[in-house]
């Protein structure tokens, strides 16, 4: 059983879309972050960057003790290599799909997280920041579409790599970028959205998104810490 500490953001879009492609039995905890239960001890305890999602496998394959993970990315790689699934075996295909995972958690995640925050949360709206990335935004954008150009997903067949980005891409609009500026992207887009376990995992989402991250509380716990909130958690 996968344990998945959980909130519709689009990191925890990821691990739903995987878990439903794959069927491997899960079981959703929320972790509503515009309520700060991403600080509590016991999620702190395996997750200590204060984020989510966060897995705890308690079914791994050495048969021993449950294993937790925290970070996307690491557990899209660790439930693609548990399953067999989604990631090439062969040398040359797992490079492929690595490299455009770590694009994402590198770049495309980050940056567009950015334009989010400064476009839409930040309390002064400073034109420099959010020209900066929504630019940014857009060239990463242009760099997907023109990986898409000759192939129907990022590496080659359906992989985390692609699962890992989807998210990120479809609030386009929301980043500043018009999608007909990127017709592979769109393409790719429509294909991902169509799949049975994308509609199961983003309807899973709905029944949590009941606090709105603009409210006065819910900024200052998602945008007001410091490292002395990591302080006080270790002490």
């Amino acid at each position: 059983m996968i344990q998945l500490y959980y909130w519709p953001t689009p990191n925890g879009h990821k691990v739903t879309l995987f878990l439903e492609e794959t069927g491997l039995p899960y079981e959703i905890i929320p972790v509503n972050i515009g309520k700060g239960e991403q600080f509590k001890a016991e999620f702190l305890a395996f997750s200590p960057n204060n984020r989510m999602p966060a897995i705890i496998d308690t079914d791994p394959a050495d048969g021993g003790k449950p294993i937790s993970l925290f970070e996307s990315g690491a557990i899209l790689l660790y439930l693609a290599e548990k399953t067999g699934k989604f990631i090439p075996a062969d040398l040359r295909g797992r490079v492929e799909v690595l490299q455009w995972l770590f694009w994402q958690m590198g770049g495309l995640g980050p940056m567009a997280g950015q334009n989010n925050h400064f476009a839409h949360y930040a309390p002064e709206k400073l034109s420099y920041a959010i020209d900066r990335y929504v630019k940014e935004t857009g060239r990463l954008f242009a760099v997907l579409d023109k990986r898409l150009a000759d192939r129907a997903f990022v590496a080659g067949d359906y992989s985390i790599a692609d699962m890992a980005s989807y998210p990120w891409t479809t609030a386009y609009d929301r980043l500043g970028q018009k999608i007909d500026d990127f017709p592979h992207l769109k393409r790719w887009q429509d294909t991902i959205k169509a799949r049975p376990a994308t509609v199961r995992a983003y309807d899973k989402g709905k029944q949590f998104q009941s606090t709105s991250p603009t409210s006065p509380d819910a900024r200052k716990i998602l945008f007001g810490q410091d490292a002395s909130t990591v302080r006080r958690a270790a002490g």
